[in-house]
């Protein structure tokens, strides 16, 4: 074949390939407006991602399981998704993928394959969707607010109804407000729009009315008023943090349940994944989604001991500087921290090994924690030294980890990369809140001893664990296929 051939070939193949990923694209697009049926890939999101992205995203998955995953065996699945009855759900088209060609000789075709794997999802219980109130509109509120309007479809599971800020609420602070939402230095731009309306003091976000509430007090708002009723209040603003005051979230008008993005005291602290099911929410209002970092490090720590056993251990966290530390020296109630954030590296002290316990409280007393916070604005590493009970070796240890990354019930909490080159940068927009580095690792000859490197997007990872909390606390939670 001659040079000019092949290359006339390896055209056409690139042609029909992004065709058949434009139909990818548009199938899932159609499925998640019109049936709130999501797609993902492997745990990545493919709403409002482009060929490229999509390309790259199974090229991935084909690395990640050691098999090709083809674009046109997506296609063919969707297609067949799309074809049948389903409700509200959440399906990997990356394992179904997988697995249609693991299974393909028990199938007569694509349709009996789907149907038999999908064939619980019609005893999935009606969904009735939660009104969501922001206390609070810093770092982690925004994130949230992009991800619930967003992911918003045909809006049966989580609504955001009103953001509640301190301060007048005047025609440039909503505009200033407005603008902190469409742009971010670290997570770009808002795929939407946000426009702000001043009579009703509200913003408008892809057309959907949010309220903007000015507040000094939690119990004295009526949320009624704004045509909220039993709503999950997702307080960001860190300034209740114990039982006692996150109460006067549940003496407002119109609430039902309060969700903390921080440590919690006196109330259940959740890493999602891990022990969310000990709580029941029907009995249970008030939860704290415990901290980044021990929700970048608890699904980790849990399947380490679960299959090997943890004598002990020391976890040293490489964090992004944060709000709370100083643009320039300056005074700090904390030690090192009132020194300039984005010159200095800055040890500092973390909760992260304690707090672990409560959500495992089988590791309580086993672990030591310590922080250097570092001059990155956004995108943080645990780095895990552990005694373990059991010995073990460098490409068990990694099988482990990719078996939970694969199948279970830390699918959601784990992404497994094979990258030689990772960085922080790297990580940035991952929705899993630990990517466990398998090329870092290490073992020591007596398989006792490992170091283990945990990345994490402090922010937008740990936003979508608030997120499948919340769902779990408004009872939202679709069928899901991973």
């Amino acid at each position: 074949m001659s040079a000019i051939t092949l290359y006339e070939k390896e055209l056409a193949f690139q042609a029909d390939r992004r065709k058949a990923t434009t139909e990818f694209i548009k199938i899932a697009s159609d499925l998640w407006y019109d049936k709130s049926i999501e797609i993902v890939l492997f745990k990545n999101q493919v709403i409002d991602k482009n060929v490229s992205d999509i390309l790259n995203l199974h090229e991935y998955a084909g690395d990640f399981v050691q098999k090709p995953i083809s674009i046109f065996d997506s296609v063919e699945i969707l297609r067949t998704i799309s074809d049948i009855e389903l409700p509200p759900s959440k399906l990997d088209i990356g394992k179904l993928t997988y697995e249609y060609h693991s299974f393909e000789n028990n199938y007569n075709n694509v349709k009996a394959f789907v149907s038999d794997k999908l064939k619980s999802a019609n005893s999935q219980n009606g969904i009735i969707p939660k009104d969501v109130v922001l206390y609070g509109f810093g770092r982690i509120g925004r994130l949230l607010a992009r991800e619930l309007m967003a992911k918003t479809g045909k809006g049966n599971q989580l609504r955001l109804r009103a953001i509640v800020t301190r301060g007048p609420i005047t025609p440039e602070i909503l505009e200033k407000r407005a603008n902190l939402l469409r742009t971010d230095s670290v997570h770009g731009p808002f795929m939407g729009t946000v426009d702000i309306d001043f009579n009703n003091k509200a913003l408008s976000i892809n057309g959907t009315t949010v309220h903007i509430i000015e507040a000094d007090s939690p119990e004295d708002i009526d949320y009624t008023q704004f045509g909220i009723a039993n709503a999950l209040i997702i307080d960001n603003t860190g300034a209740f943090r114990d039982n006692e005051s996150l109460n006067r979230h549940l003496r407002s008008k119109g609430s039902s349940q309060v969700l903390l993005t921080a440590p919690g005291k006196g109330i259940p602290n959740i890493v999602h994944g891990v022990n969310h099911l000990e709580f029941d929410p029907d009995t249970h209002k008030i939860y704290s989604a415990a901290s980044c970092t021990t929700n970048a490090i608890t699904p980790i720590l849990k399947v380490v001991d679960d299959s090997l056993g943890i004598k002990k251990g020391h976890i040293e966290t490489i964090h992004a500087y944060t709000n709370d530390q100083n643009l320039v020296d300056n005074m700090h109630g904390k030690y090192r921290r009132g020194r300039a954030a984005a010159l200095n590296m800055v040890i500092t002290e973390t909760g992260a090994g304690k707090a672990v316990a409560k959500a495992l409280p089988q590791l309580s007393g086993k672990l030591t924690s310590n922080a250097i916070r570092v001059p990155v604005p956004n995108g943080s590493l645990a780095i895990l030294n552990l005694e373990i009970n059991n010995k073990t070796s460098k490409p068990a240890l990694n099988t482990i980890i990719k078996k939970y990354a694969l199948e279970g019930d830390l699918v959601e909490q784990i992404k497994y990369s094979l990258s030689n080159e990772l960085v922080s940068t790297d990580i940035v927009g991952t929705s899993a809140p630990a990517i466990y580095d398998s090329t870092a690792t290490i073992v020591s000859e007596d398989g006792k001893n490992l170091v283990l490197y945990i990345w994490y997007d402090n922010e937008f990872g740990y936003s979508h664990q608030v997120i499948r909390l919340a769902k779990y606390i408004a009872k939202v939670r679709r069928y899901t296929y991973y």
